[in-house]
């Protein structure tokens, strides 16, 4: 497969000649602070062996240019051997030694090296991003997985840096305005797990021991790091303290000591994904540097990010997958661990299974209903169709079957199957079997069956009681009914919940079981009186949805917010969310539970996902007819919350914030604008600047935010966050002029970085704008291919997704992009696979409209 992009079949072939004995990566980027300057020096010398002499090969690499390639002392002519995309060398010996020199181009699309240049005080940053395979931005690279070899990087930079990387630097030398810094030999890693980190960080230090079983002392540096401009909103206590706790954690679950010397966390800005496992050095992005107030729900995310990150350095970085078929072996496992370490390594985030339930699990619940859903385990031809698989499935779902695993065999079963796979394949690659293999050593199970209906097939199933009861109202015989394309053995427990003295809804009895087949009979239930609501897999135990029998879903339309249980009332809310998006529930009868019952929400996570949900109810799963008198419920229902929120509290910033989303009537506006002139005030609100942002898109999207305005705005918060925000509120403009720019900065032009194409994106696609935005369709599907062609495969991703016309809910969107689909057969699977999810979202948001109207 020629270009950019790698096949399975390629790699693969390559793998079987080749090993891999080290890389040493030489960076000059003392050119950086210099805007002008597009490019830096790279020089990668790789010692492989060949199992075949005389054999070709190639390395990747995407550089602007390549000054010169040696191969076993022989000079190869760049303009024969590099098509721009690989390196190709023949006449390969049983050891080799090979390097390139390459002028690499610094990044503004947060692939590869990123360049950024802080506006509040012009500092320039640098760090890297290569999963799955932009290593080859930066250095001449083998770039696959199962290609492990040890790296080590030296990198000269402007002296006043500090420069960080996988390993700990071993020697620091200073020649005039520039240091170059050398590191140790990394252990074996793969490509896209290398990392480079240079500027004018911040840096908070600390340290981690443990006395190990061996009796040896385990010592690890630790370091956060961020802008320095970001220094004075920096915890690093509450960061670094999460560390050390996770570091216990899976050191007394894993019992494999950390194995890559020191431990940086960085906070990089512009960063395309939440955080990177890096070894050594991870990477996150700085939006979890908090400038404002937030809720907890912003505390708990972040630390369940350090969780899974640092999950990561056993599950993917000492033991990576060997293609990315088998991506759940990291991502699946670090998702799990997460939610798994909040409570395991007692942080104070005791409510992370409510979170994971309502929050992760409806991301895993869209993707898997999608047509382009596929198996945990998925068939991965190449680069770009890996890309694309960082999804609900491969994270979510997959971790919602690990936590069904557990259940299955038995925590400690599976954490010794842990213990045993890490020691066995330290610094190696796997598949499937090889994890199946120790964990059923441990347990005593056969997991091929269970791993053939979990992990290699695809779908959700939905789980449904049927109840009979006698005339004086016991239960003659309660069934769990399963349906989906795959019938799947789930443990799951039944919850019979009845009203106790005060009114609340709570569990009167537990029943556990295993579900198999289409229907299975829940014997213990037999004689029991007939509760109030039956709610199926309480507690979460397994991945599905779920529904309810008519008197239940009665209790729940009554009493939604009476179930006492945190973690109950959130499956609750998820199954009644599923109900809506499956057009078996109106959108207004969803909207009305939200009003009536998120006020008494007491989980800010949960409480959160409500207002998202009920404002994508309105917009695009409510009959169009409705959408106006739903938008104005749910702004009347916004504003008597936030001032029926105890002051100061997270219920109250979260309850502003969703009336700045919904405000469209002159009495929200007017005390949008009152409380950023100073005029309103609402006891206990601090009116900060990330409110303040907010509020003035709420404005902006209502065309009462003028341009002297918005830029007063900018001046007194230009920083690389309020630049972003004030381009997002430029481009809600409803007007022509406004969408006009804000596609024209995206789709004309690659000048833009990623952050501000983003912002282009969300302002643009403002629903309330959609006669606006209408205009834009038929232009939108006449691009997609040269987007494609043209922009590195993230911005082409962002562009595609963003600007398809998802707020045109009607049937000409719907036949447009069948035309489009029915017209292209040919074009990249990656691209269609795009388009289609999004056509499929569409389909699902006229289906809920004819169930909203009827």
């Amino acid at each position: 497969m020629p270009g950019k992009n790698l096949s399975r079949d390629e790699a693969q072939q390559r793998a079987s000649i080749l090993a891999v004995d080290g890389y040493r990566v030489r960076l000059d980027v003392t050119s950086a602070p210099d805007p002008a300057a597009a490019v830096f020096r790279s020089t990668t010398t790789v010692a492989f062996r060949c199992s075949e002499p005389g054999a070709a090969t190639f390395l990747d690499l995407l550089a602007p240019a390549v000054r010169s390639i040696t191969l076993n002392g022989r000079t190869i002519d760049p303009a024969t051997a590099y098509d721009g995309a690989r390196v190709h060398v023949d006449g390969l010996a049983a050891e080799n030694v090979l390097t390139v020199e390459a002028d690499c181009a610094y990044s503004r699309t947060g692939e590869g090296l990123h360049r950024f240049t802080d506006p509040v005080d012009g500092e320039t940053y640098l760090y890297t991003h290569y999963e799955p395979a932009d290593a080859r931005r930066v250095f001449a690279t083998f770039e696959q997985p199962d290609l492990k070899a040890p790296f080590t990087f030296t990198v000269t930079a402007p002296a006043a840096w500090d420069v960080r990387s996988n390993a700990v630097h071993e020697t620091v030398t200073t020649e005039g305005a520039a240091r170059t810094w050398e590191f140790a030999p990394t252990k074996p890693i793969s490509t896209y797990l290398t990392a480079v980190v240079a500027g004018p960080y911040h840096v908070a230090a600390d340290h981690y021991s443990r006395e190990l079983a061996d009796g040896t002392t385990l010592d690890v540096p630790l370091a956060a790091l961020c802008r320095k401009s970001l220094a004075r909103y920096f915890d690093a206590d509450e960061i670094l303290g999460v560390t050390k706790l996770g570091l216990d954690f899976f050191h007394e679950e894993f019992d494999y000591p950390y194995p890559f010397g020191k431990y940086d966390q960085v906070f990089v800005p512009e960063y395309n994904i939440g955080a990177m496992e890096n070894p050594g050095c991870v990477t996150f992005k700085e939006e979890f540097v908090f400038r404002s107030k937030v809720t907890d729900a912003a505390y708990e995310s972040r630390a369940n990010v350090i969780l899974h990150e640092m999950a990561h350095m056993w599950f993917g970085d000492l033991v990576t997958m060997r293609w990315w078929d088998d991506l759940w072996l990291k991502e699946s496992f670090a998702d799990f661990m997460g939610s798994y370490g909040l409570i395991g390594a007692r942080t104070r985030y005791s409510s992370a299974w409510v979170t994971f339930a309502n929050q992760r699990k409806a991301w895993a619940y869209r993707q898997d209903q999608l047509p382009t859903t596929h198996p945990i385990t998925a068939d991965i031809r190449d680069l770009e169709a890996a890309k694309l698989n960082f999804d609900g499935i491969t994270y979510a779902k997959g971790a919602s079957v690990l936590k069904q695993l557990v259940a299955y065999v038995g925590s400690k079963a599976f954490f010794e199957g842990a213990r045993r796979y890490f020691k066995r394949h330290a610094f190696g690659n796997t598949e499937l079997t090889d994890l199946l293999d120790v964990l059923e050593e441990t347990s005593g199970r056969d997991l091929r069956s269970w791993a053939a209906a979990w992990l290699q097939t695809a779908g959700v199933n939905s789980l449904t009681p049927q109840l009979t009861t006698d005339a004086a109202g016991r239960i003659t015989e309660l069934a769990v009914v399963q349906d989906g394309d795959v019938l799947r053995p789930h443990r799951i427990a039944v919850g019979l919940y009845d009203r106790d003295p005060d009114g609340a809804l709570v569990r009167s009895e537990r029943i556990e079981l295993d579900v198999t087949g289409a229907r299975t009979v829940v014997a213990e239930a037999v004689g029991r009186p007939r509760p109030a609501l039956v709610l199926l897999n309480d507690d979460d135990l397994t991945y599905c949805k779920i529904r309810f029998d008519p008197d239940s879903l009665e209790t729940l339309r009554a009493g939604l917010g009476d179930i006492r249980d945190d973690l109950a009332r959130a499956l609750a809310w998820s199954a009644v969310w599923n109900l809506t998006r499956d057009g078996l529930m109106p959108a207004r009868d969803y909207v009305a539970l939200v009003l009536r019952f998120a006020g008494r929400e007491g989980n800010i996570g949960v409480l959160q996902s409500l207002h998202l949900q009920a404002k994508t109810a309105v917009d695009l799963y409510a009959d169009p007819a409705w959408r106006a008198e739903g938008g104005r419920r749910l702004a009347d229902g916004a504003l008597h919350e936030l001032r029926a929120a105890v002051p100061g509290s997270d219920h109250q910033l979260a309850w502003a914030r969703f009336l700045a989303q919904t405000a469209g009537g002159a009495e929200h506006l007017g005390l949008v604008r009152g409380l950023l002139a100073g005029s309103a005030r609402i006891d206990g609100l601090d009116v900060d600047q990330e409110l303040r942002w907010a509020l003035w898109l709420a404005l902006a999207a209502a065309g009462q935010a003028g341009d002297e305005e918005l830029a007063g705005e900018l001046a007194a918060d230009n920083t690389a966050s309020g630049r972003r925000q004030y381009t997002q509120c430029l481009a809600a403009r409803p007007t022509p002029e406004a969408k006009a720019a804000a596609w024209s900065a995206v789709v004309d032009s690659d000048e833009l970085p990623n952050a501000l194409v983003e912002a282009n994106i969300a302002g643009f696609s403002v629903a309330a704008h959609r006669d606006l935005t209408a205009l834009y369709a038929a232009p939108y599907f006449k691009l997609l291919e040269r987007v494609w062609s043209e922009r590195t495969i993230e911005i082409a991703m962002r562009i595609v997704a963003g600007f398809f016309p998802r707020a045109q809910t009607g049937e000409p969107t719907l036949a447009e992009a069948d035309a489009w689909l029915d017209g292209h057969p040919q074009a990249a699977p990656a691209l269609r696979r795009l388009v289609l999810e999004c056509r499929d979202d569409l389909a699902r948001a006229l289906r809920a409209q004819a169930c909203d109207r009827a």
